[in-house]
Parts: C-alpha cells; sequence; structure tokens
C-alpha cells in the first residue's frame, strides 16, 4: 500500500499510523532488541500470514489525566486479527517500548473488544504478553480492566481455543489471564511469571531468589505446571503456536484440520510386536510405542516437562487429529500421582471440549503410594480424570499395551467409563493388583505356614500370574473388545475412528457439573 497521497487529509492519516506503528520510539525500541527480544508488531509479523493482519483500535489513548503520562496511540498493545495456514485469528500483543506494556483501562478494553469478536466469529484467541502488570498511575482503573478480560478469558473457555504466548515479564495479577487460558508458552531466559516477585518475597518471607528461579520458563514447565511448553526462543515460541494451530479446530462447533498424508494406513510396524519386554518389571519407552502407531511418526507433546509418568499430546491417524494420553513406564514406572492426574484430566477436557478423539495407551501400575501422595490429595486429583474421562463425549478409544491393576485401570478409560472401543496387546495384565502385592495378600498365611516361604512365594506368584496376567479374563467378560497383535494396532485405531466419526452423545442437562477441584 503506498503511503504517498497528494491530499492532506490522508497523508495526516499516513503520518498518524506511521507514528504509532513507532511504539515508544527508537530508543526504546532499540532497547527491546538489545534484550533479545522483539517489538509487538515484528512477533505479529513472524506470527501471521504475510499481509493477513489488519489492526483495530490503532488511535486509541488511555483515558488518564494523569500529567506524567504521555498519550500514545495504541496504548501498549497492538491488537487486531489475521489468519495463520489461512485460518482465522484474533491476536493481541502488548507493547514493552510504551509504559512497559502496562494494563489501562482502554489497554484492556482493546484487548476485551477482540476477545468478544472471537467469540462471535468462533475463531481462536492468542495473546502476547509483555507487560509489567496493571498501570499503577490508573489505580483501579487498571485493576478493572484486567478483571473485564479474566471473565472473557472464562466466558470464552471451551468456545474457542486461547493461546498465550509469555515474552517478557507477567507479574501480578497478569499471571490470571494466561492460566485462565488453554495453552501457555514461555520463552527460555527471557520471560517470567509471578504473583509476587523477587523483592517483595525478600521483604515477607526473607528469602533471597532470583527472577529465574522464581518464575522462569523451566520452573513453571516442571515445577508447577503452569507453562505448557518452552521455547529456545521468540521465534520458536511462535512457530509453536502455528504448529499447534494445525491439530485443533476454531471453535467447539468445528472438526479439527484434516490433514492428509503419504503415511500409509494399513502400515504395519513389526516392531511393536517385541517393544514390550517379557519382563514386566523392564520400562520401555512409550514415546517409541506412540511414533510407530501415528502418522509420520509426528507426536506433539503438551507438558512434557511436568509429570513425565504420564503422557499427553497430539497426533495423527489417517489425517485425522487426536489427542493422546499415555503412562511413560520409564518414569515412576507409570503411576498416577497428584501431578499426572491432574496433567491428563484438565488435556482431556481440552480435546473434549474442541470435538478431538482421544487415544488412551494404557500401562498403569497404580496410584502412587505414600504419605505424601495422600495428604496430597491424591484421591481428589485422582477423581479428576476419572471425572474428565466419564463426561467426554468425543469417540474414545484405549489400548491396553501392559499393566492395568487396580483402581488405577478403572481411571484409564475403561469401557465402564464409557470407551467406545478398547483393544489390549496379548501382554496386557488386567487385574486388582500385580501378582507379587495380590500373592502377599491372599496366601499370607500360607507363606507364613511354608517350609521355604521365597520359593513357594515364587511358585504363586507365577501361578498367579498365569491365571491373571493376560487379556483373556476381561476380554471373556466383554470389558476388553479385542485382542490385537501389537503390529496391527494403527490400521485397528484408523478404523475405529472413521466408524466413530459420527458419534452421537450427550450428558444428562445440567448446568454444569462439580469437578473435585
Amino acid at each position: 500500500m503506498s503511503e504517498q497521497s497528494n491530499d492532506p487529509k490522508i497523508q495526516e492519516l499516513y503520518e498518524r499510523k506511521a507514528a504509532a506503528r513507532q511504539g515508544g520510539g527508537p530508543e526504546r525500541i532499540a532497547r527491546q532488541h538489545s534484550k533479545g527480544r522483539m517489538t509487538a508488531r515484528e512477533r505479529l509479523e513472524l506470527l501471521l500470514d504475510k499481509n493477513s493482519f489488519r489492526e483495530i483500535d490503532v488511535f486509541v489513548t488511555h483515558t488518564s489525566d494523569n500529567p506524567s503520562l504521555e498519550k500514545i496511540p495504541g496504548d501498549g498493545v497492538v491488537t487486531g486479527y489475521g489468519t495463520i495456514h489461512g485460518r482465522l485469528v484474533y491476536v493481541y500483543s502488548q507493547d514493552f517500548t510504551v509504559f512497559g506494556g502496562t494494563v489501562s483501562w482502554t489497554h484492556a478494553m482493546k484487548i476485551c473488544k477482540v476477545m468478544d469478536m472471537a467469540m462471535k466469529n468462533g475463531a481462536p484467541v492468542i495473546g502476547l504478553n509483555d507487560s509489567g502488570g496493571a498501570r499503577i498511575q490508573e489505580g483501579v482503573h487498571g485493576l478493572a480492566g484486567y478483571a473485564e478480560i479474566f471473565y472473557r478469558n472464562v466466558m470464552a473457555s471451551g468456545v474457542v481455543p486461547q493461546i498465550s504466548i509469555i515474552m517478557g515479564p507477567c507479574a501480578g495479577g497478569a499471571v490470571y489471564s494466561p492460566a485462565l487460558t488453554d495453552f501457555v508458552i514461555m520463552v527460555k531466559d527471557t520471560s517470567h511469571m509471578f504473583v509476587t516477585g523477587p523483592d517483595v518475597i525478600k521483604t515477607v518471607t526473607h528469602e533471597d531468589v532470583t527472577f529465574e528461579e522464581l518464575g522462569g520458563a523451566f520452573v513453571h514447565a516442571s515445577k508447577s505446571g503452569v507453562a505448557h511448553f518452552v521455547a529456545e526462543n521468540e521465534e520458536d515460541a511462535l512457530f509453536l503456536v502455528q504448529n499447534m494451530l494445525e491439530y485443533i479446530p476454531s471453535n467447539n462447533m468445528d472438526d479439527a484440520p484434516f490433514r492428509g498424508n503419504q503415511d500409509d494406513p494399513l502400515r504395519q510396524d513389526l516392531e511393536l510386536d517385541t517393544i514390550v519386554p517379557d519382563n514386566p518389571n523392564k520400562p520401555y519407552d512409550m514415546k517409541d510405542v506412540i511414533r510407530h502407531i501415528v502418522d509420520d511418526g509426528q507426536f506433539l507433546e503438551v507438558h512434557q516437562h511436568y509429570a513425565m509418568n504420564i503422557l499427553v499430546g497430539f497426533a495423527r491417524l489417517g489425517g485425522r487429529s487426536i489427542g493422546v494420553v499415555a503412562q511413560q513406564p520409564t518414569v515412576l514406572a507409570g503411576v498416577l500421582d497428584v501431578e499426572a492426574s491432574q496433567k491428563a484430566a484438565r488435556f482431556v477436557r481440552f480435546c473434549d471440549a474442541f470435538n478431538i478423539p482421544l487415544v488412551v495407551f494404557e500401562d498403569v501400575p497404580g496410584f502412587m503410594p505414600g504419605l505424601n501422595q495422600e495428604h496430597g490429595g491424591i484421591i481428589r486429583h485422582g477423581a479428576k480424570l476419572l471425572y474428565a474421562f466419564s463426561e467426554a463425549t468425543v469417540p474414545k478409544v484405549t489400548v491396553i499395551v501392559r499393566k492395568a491393576y487396580g483402581g488405577a485401570y478403572c481411571v484409564m478409560n475403561p469401557r465402564h467409563l464409557g470407551a467406545d472401543l478398547v483393544l489390549a496387546w496379548p501382554s496386557a495384565e488386567i487385574a486388582v493388583m500385580g501378582p507379587e502385592g495380590a500373592v502377599n495378600v491372599v496366601y499370607r498365611r500360607e507363606l507364613a505356614a511354608a517350609a521355604d516361604p521365597v520359593a513357594r512365594r515364587a511358585e504363586l506368584v507365577e501361578e498367579y500370574r498365569q491365571r491373571f496376567a493376560n487379556p483373556y479374563i476381561a476380554a471373556s467378560a466383554g470389558f476388553i473388545d479385542n485382542v490385537i497383535a501389537p503390529h496391527e494396532t494403527r490400521s485397528r485405531l484408523i478404523n475405529t475412528l472413521e466408524m466413530l466419526q459420527n458419534k452421537r452423545a450427550s450428558v444428562p442437562p445440567k448446568k454444569h457439573g462439580n469437578i473435585p477441584l
């Protein structure tokens, strides 16, 4: 678009827009670049399809009468819409060069406007967060603006996907909007999230802590679980969003995008037949199982560094997007604990909200025992996962790869919770508990009286294993729909998802359930 015109009014328009694009000015832009961070507009240029961004509210300024606050067009946030892979998205990108990206009432209203438009038009909202929090000079007006954003986050939840990228500081009330969205991406070394900063913590609790130790990307990705992804740099973070949108629909009324590929739906990978060790106590990497089965071996893992004993993420089968939930035997033997239950439950609910079929690969020895787990609420948190699978109405398929013991069997999407199809490999072991534990309970008195309790115990364990550590008792009861050779899994799952593509299911009429939070 040419920005030269003989008409003075049009020339004035171009000059005003050019000034707005300068944000806080060349010096502050240079300072932003010196920290390894892009400007708000540069980020949008990389995120969106070329020349697709259409800005709105470019001339908005704050309404404060504080003489120390310069009126800068845009008021610290760039808002509008564009496309990613040709699909409509709504965006806001906070401009740290203008008042440190702090949120005023008008700044917040700009964000609220694009969120309202996204809800009306059924498109994702992507927020690029780089803000010092509420603008102190505005007092309660800035806080009120934040609350307006929070309310819209909640109203949009489960209606349109919401993705937050943390590209700088995110402190105080500012952290709650990202926390309410579906996915949070943080950037290594340059982004931080915390409710109270290091200075306040030192004053109140006398603890010395750095920004990175308190709220850095890896802290939130591995300890708190707030961050779903850690990006190496800002470009990587923006690419992650583009990649993620390949798997999720634009709104809760749409299906996820179908992406054809050259991976044969009838492909049979014989390596799967030997991937599970004969020794039931020996681990293997469930990611290898997943990659052998899904299209092109592509698995976009979510929460990779958090509760690593369970895996969640997106993949494709026959071109269809799926949500994968799977135990990871290489970490804590794939046991379910407080964090794993929370992680999986939230992912299951996201997939159910946005019509993404669920495929479960199960190898669970049970729930994590221990005082910390019981006092930490493993009953309540484990119930979240049970609740999430039960209420999900999307196609749900379970493959029992190896262990399915006790209450954990009941939680991991069995037919009894509404699974549409349950398959098992010949290596599946479905029982109330493992052979060793079962023998200790059932034959306690016999073992105590045995002349050679060690030898007798070994005999009983083997006898129990032969009798119960297989899928055929559950299959004879109809709890498992079929026992299949591992190399058949890909074709069976693709066929199952085709069969279930017109599934109709609903929950009883109610305002909402009361999930055990």
